[in-house]
């Protein structure tokens, strides 16, 4: 994208994947095919290995937050009140 500025113009995008030719049109350069292109597939295998394997983690948290919301629906839900002024008051001094 070209920025035009006061009738100045700006850079042209920044990376070498466009460029523009002066009547405005842009044209593909050969650095997108070339072999610094980007590799998005074992990004993403990655990112799905480490959701499966997270999922046990999530299944034990669904868990403990469904135990603790029936705790607090049956009213017998008490927080540990020390704990609960310790984080407060670290909140309160980190964010001061």
């Amino acid at each position: 994208m070209t920025v035009e500025f006061f009738g100045i113009r700006g850079f042209g995008q920044i990376g070498g994947i466009q460029k523009t030719d002066p009547l405005g049109k842009t044209q593909k350069t050969d650095k997108a095919s070339g072999a610094e292109g980007a590799n998005f597939s074992v990004a993403l295998r990655g990112a799905s290995e480490a959701h499966g394997a997270g999922s046990a983690e999530s299944a034990e948290r669904a868990a403990k937050v469904q135990a603790l919301k029936q705790q607090v629906a049956d009213g017998s839900y008490e927080p540990d009140l020390h704990k609960v002024a310790s984080s407060l008051l670290k909140f309160l001094v980190e964010e001061g």
